[in-house]
């Protein structure tokens, strides 16, 4: 027995839709491209730096599980400077339990560097 069109609908809705991930050097290119697009030029300069740093840093990573960690969050990141979504939000407790040390490290560096950012230019 074939399953009817409204019970293919439902199952179909009920799965978030994903989109395939982007090899590296355009995720690299279409982050570059949209921080140009979509952030005020201080912001700019520190986002193209910090993506720069991060696809440096794992250019050479050999584990599958974590490049595709990796490139799924660059193109979640990708997709919330599109909408707009990014302004004002803060991190998922959950992400932030799973990070390493070093992780949480740079995180923290990168909001100093944003405060000391908006302070030189009275924001």
């Amino acid at each position: 027995m074939r399953p009817s069109p409204s019970c293919l609908f439902a199952a179909s809705q009920s799965k978030p839709l994903r989109t395939a991930l982007l090899p590296p050097i355009p995720l690299y290119r279409r982050l570059l491209r949209l921080h140009r697009k979509h952030l005020p030029a201080g912001m700019r300069i520190l986002g193209d730096e910090y993506v720069k740093a991060e696809f440096r840093a794992h250019r050479n990573v050999d584990n599958p599980a974590q490049l595709i960690g990796f490139l799924s969050e660059w193109q979640n990141y990708a997709q919330k400077i599109e909408g707009d979504a990014w302004v004002g939000e803060k991190i998922d407790e959950d992400k932030m339990a799973k990070m390493s040390n070093e992780q949480v490290t740079r995180l923290y560096e990168l909001m100093q560097a944003i405060k000391t950012h908006q302070e030189g230019n009275g924001g």
